[in-house]
């Protein structure tokens, strides 16, 4: 048995827990606590629900739960399927004590979260990830989105959850290629501001693409911690939050000239970091052996390091300038001083953007 870990995330009088370890989605009376009122809904998706939807269910008996199961795929994430869920939501009568339960990695939990925000005004939401890249970043924070045919988490709002409950033993069935996309966002905190945790990454690679338990525990608390300190002290993304999309500009511009349909989330961020770290040293703002030394990291991981075949840098640049970042159709990038040193740069000019795309 791992040790379990808890973080808290601290917003002024708010706050709430961060619960990880092993086997809590098995704890029932846990759960039941988590839903304060009569009405849940669980929000699915058809890959996790096999595995895990009965036990949350069961957990739940004495309330009045309703299930919702999705289609899995970041092509799901649209304003349709939030009006799905709206349409469930209405037909169960749920009023204000509802509690809306997301049950899966980023897709489900960011359109769980923004159909709770919306539903009456904003009602309660538990995130129960199922993925590493849920659990060490999409579920931690209150950013909740869809996406549109234009861009990325377009149409979204800033709505915390009341609980995470981070399941390491879910980990046991995620698929290879999803724990690889998770960890491109491990290594997104070592590279944004923890050189120690680079460096503590870099002797565990091969530890974690086994899924060794403590290894895997470890790096998820050390993530929620960095996240935490970070939403705690910028909850909107008015500054130092903006740090957290280290890779991001870069990497939705492609899952979005993709059609959400190619790379993975965090594949498409471990490219984007790539491409952050390189344009970094082009400008001259950093060391080049840092660049190298988080492609090697990336590769050795699984991840893919280089752009895609087919897609255009004039098309990607386009896709760039709708990034929530860009402030009156400038861009704005996130880019580094070197490894543990990343930091928001407002004048990149576009030839040196194109440059790093076209290489």
């Amino acid at each position: 048995m791992i040790e379990r870990r808890q973080v808290d995330v601290a917003l002024g009088a708010r706050r709430y827990r961060i619960h990880i370890g092993r086997g809590l989605l098995d704890e029932a009376a846990r759960l039941l606590a988590l839903v304060p009122g009569r009405h849940a809904l669980v929000l699915t998706d058809a890959n996790v629900a096999p595995h895990y939807l009965a036990r949350v269910q069961a957990a739940l008996v004495e309330k009045q739960v309703q299930s919702w199961v999705l289609p899995p795929g970041e092509q799901e994430k649209t304003l349709a399927r939030f009006g799905e869920v709206m349409t469930v939501l209405a037909g169960m009568g749920a009023s204000r004590d509802v509690t809306v339960l997301a049950l899966g990695g980023g897709v489900v939990g960011d359109l769980a979260g923004f159909a709770a925000a919306c539903w009456m005004r904003g009602v309660r939401f538990v995130q129960l990830p199922t993925t590493l890249l849920a659990m060490v970043d999409s579920a931690v924070g209150g950013k909740t989105a869809v996406d549109l045919p234009e861009g990325k988490n377009l149409v979204g709002a800033f709505h915390q959850p009341a609980a995470v409950l981070a399941d390491v033993a879910t980990l046991d069935t995620l698929p290879e290629r999803e724990l690889r996309a998770g960890l491109a966002e491990v290594v997104k905190y070592g590279a944004l501001g923890d050189a120690g945790f680079f460096a503590w990454l870099e002797d565990r690679a091969e530890a974690l693409l086994a899924r060794e338990p403590e290894v895997l525990a470890e790096a998820i608390a050390r993530c929620c911690e960095h996240k935490a300190g970070i939403v705690a002290r910028d909850e909107t993304e008015q500054g130092e939050r903006m740090l957290l999309n280290l890779g991001h500009t870069f990497g939705h511009a492609i899952e979005t000239e993709q059609g959400y349909g190619g790379l993975l989330h965090g594949e498409a961020v471990a490219v984007g970091m790539v491409l952050a770290a390189r344009l970094s040293s082009e400008l001259g703002r950093a060391p080049w052996p840092d660049a190298a030394r988080l492609a090697a990291l990336l590769e050795r991981l699984g991840l893919p390091v280089a752009i895609p075949a087919g897609l255009g840098p004039q098309a990607l640049l386009a896709r760039m300038r709708l990034d929530k970042k860009a402030v009156s159709g400038a861009l704005r990038l996130v880019l580094w001083r070197g490894i543990g040193q990343a930091e928001v740069v407002d004048d990149v000019a576009d030839e040196a953007i194109l440059a790093v795309l076209d290489a």
